[in-house]
């Protein structure tokens, strides 16, 4: 972790990564945003807020959400 972040800023740069590799690796495999909310299931808001690295979902939703996707969990954290 960088020494000039704050945990907090850490934090939101990691979800911010991470909701753009989930968006690049739904993307990749020729998925909508809507496909992938409806497969989890949850709304549609809460998935933009993912993919936008503003909510913080429970290991439970990124594990449906790499499902949905048809990935590893693995591959959504790279």
């Amino acid at each position: 972790m960088p020494t000039h972040l704050t945990d907090d800023d850490w934090i939101d740069h990691e979800a911010a990564r991470i909701g753009q590799r989930i968006r690049e690796t739904r993307e990749h495999h020729n998925l909508t945003q809507e496909g992938v909310f409806l497969a989890v299931p949850m709304n549609r808001a809460h998935y933009q807020a993912i993919e936008a690295g503003r909510a913080n979902p429970t290991l439970r939703t990124l594990l449906r959400i790499a499902r949905a996707i048809g990935v590893d969990l693995a591959d959504l954290m790279a």
